[in-house]
């Protein structure tokens, strides 16, 4: 039984800092050429809400949460390392996120990921996200694939509006 500490934070934080580098990284080798595009719809300068998970005193994941309506939060940077894998951290990661967002009074939170992450598309399938058009600046990006999940009271009214 591994013991996992998740620290509640913002962009500011190092450790937070030194996981998106890994994560951008692995990102690039992904991406391929598509990298830069994506790229510039992931900066972290002004990210009020970050979670770092730990795992004996080390930093091994990561995630954040913005405002992106009124009520809905979008969730950004989710990283664990690929050693790290496999042990629920990102799903703990997740539900601290979802947790945070409620304390704003955010009614869902929707994001978006590639299509080729198929781990990722299966660890928010698997935390009850459901698929959505492409939102925003995603809308006509063949590779991407965009999830909502509602946070409260059941039914979300909720429609997201972004232009």
């Amino acid at each position: 039984m591994h013991t996992l500490l998740l620290k509640r934070t913002n962009s500011d934080d190092p450790d937070f800092r030194a996981l998106v580098r890994h994560l951008d990284a692995e990102l690039a080798i992904i991406d391929g050429d598509d990298h830069s595009f994506y790229d510039q719809f992931n900066k972290i300068d002004h990210l009020g809400q970050v979670v770092v998970a730990y795992e004996h005193d080390l930093a091994v994941g990561c995630g954040a949460i913005k405002l992106l309506d009124a009520q809905v939060m979008e969730v950004k940077r989710m990283f664990v390392f690929p050693g790290q894998r496999g042990k629920g951290i990102a799903s703990k990661v997740l539900a601290e996120l979802e947790r945070w967002a409620v304390e704003l009074n955010a009614r869902a939170c929707c994001l978006e990921t590639g299509i080729k992450q198929p781990d990722a598309i299966a660890l928010y399938r698997k935390n009850g996200y459901e698929t959505i058009p492409n939102y925003g600046q995603y809308a006509r990006v063949a590779n991407s694939v965009c999830f909502r999940k509602s946070l409260v009271g059941g039914e979300d009214k909720t429609k997201l509006q972004i232009n």
